[in-house]
């Protein structure tokens, strides 16, 4: 399945617009807690740890998102939005949300 955060595909028509899909991924407190007792991993001002935990999730939320689109017959998903939010009290969890139109492309 083609993603693309354009609206466009060069070289390709979008035969039809099947809708919105989205998915989602929640890093809770644990993470947190781990990040911060893991900061001894931290070079150059980065965590690899924790950056390995948010591409979990970021590709857990894509993927949600392309399969909501298989489901409406799409074999492409444009105009992709990836968000990072912090939700939950105190901010204790971390939300990943992908966003996009399915689309049917010849």
């Amino acid at each position: 399945m083609l993603v693309t955060t354009t609206s466009t595909l060069q070289g390709r028509e979008i035969a039809e617009y099947k809708g919105i899909v989205t998915g989602e991924a929640i890093l809770g407190a644990n993470v947190f807690k781990d990040f911060f007792a893991g900061i001894r991993d931290i070079v150059g001002g980065r965590s690899g740890a924790y950056e390995e935990e948010l591409a979990k999730a970021r590709t857990i939320a894509l993927q949600e998102m392309q399969q909501q689109a298989a489901v409406l017959g799409a074999n492409g998903v444009i105009g992709v939005d990836l968000d990072y939010e912090t939700v939950g009290q105190n901010g204790s969890m971390l939300m990943v949300s992908a966003t996009g139109t399915a689309v049917v492309i010849r």
